[in-house]
């Protein structure tokens, strides 16, 4: 049934993303997860934090039904208050929740009509734009932590193909 594999390939989706964070927070000190190098820009740790409240307020209370306790301008207002290990922990516990909740999900919910961000969305809009909206920040992330380590992350190493070595006699 296709509302299933929706609902299987969004969660596993945001657990693999979720991942990719964690790795790049496991390479980078305080100061890197922090930096900015305008006041244009957002740190990595902004975009950690912004990750963790639209969880929230479009699954755990759009979708869910939870309160919607999200303070969006903290997100990007915040400066170095979180180490990298206290922010992948946060990034963790608010996966697990939203990717449960997902899991969980009756496929019939995926045609009801919803409210978040004073939006009228579908339940399956709302995984989506999720969805979505993590692969682009996971994106930055990467290329943030590229640019700051100068380390290939290897997250496609599997496609490498090796070079051949042979010659024709």
């Amino acid at each position: 049934m296709i509302e299933q594999e929706f609902i299987k390939y969004s969660a596993d989706k945001l657990t693999q993303l979720s991942s990719r964070i964690q790795d790049c927070l496991g390479r980078l000190n305080a100061d890197q997860v922090w930096l900015r190098n305008t006041e244009n820009e957002n740190a990595i740790g902004n975009l950690v934090l912004h990750l963790c409240g639209n969880l929230g307020q479009w699954i755990g209370s759009g979708v869910a039904g939870k309160p919607d306790t999200r303070q969006r301008d903290q997100e990007f207002a915040a400066r170095g208050h979180a180490s990298p290990t206290e922010l992948a922990e946060r990034l963790n516990n608010v996966v697990t929740e939203t990717v449960g909740i997902i899991r969980d999900l009756p496929p019939r919910r995926l045609s009801e009509h919803v409210t978040v961000q004073k939006y009228d969305v579908t339940v399956t809009e709302a995984i989506y734009h999720v969805v979505e909206h993590f692969g682009q920040h996971t994106g930055q992330i990467i290329f943030a932590t590229k640019l700051l380590t100068g380390q290939d992350l290897g997250y496609y190493k599997h496609l490498h193909q090796p070079k051949h070595v042979e010659t024709t006699p």
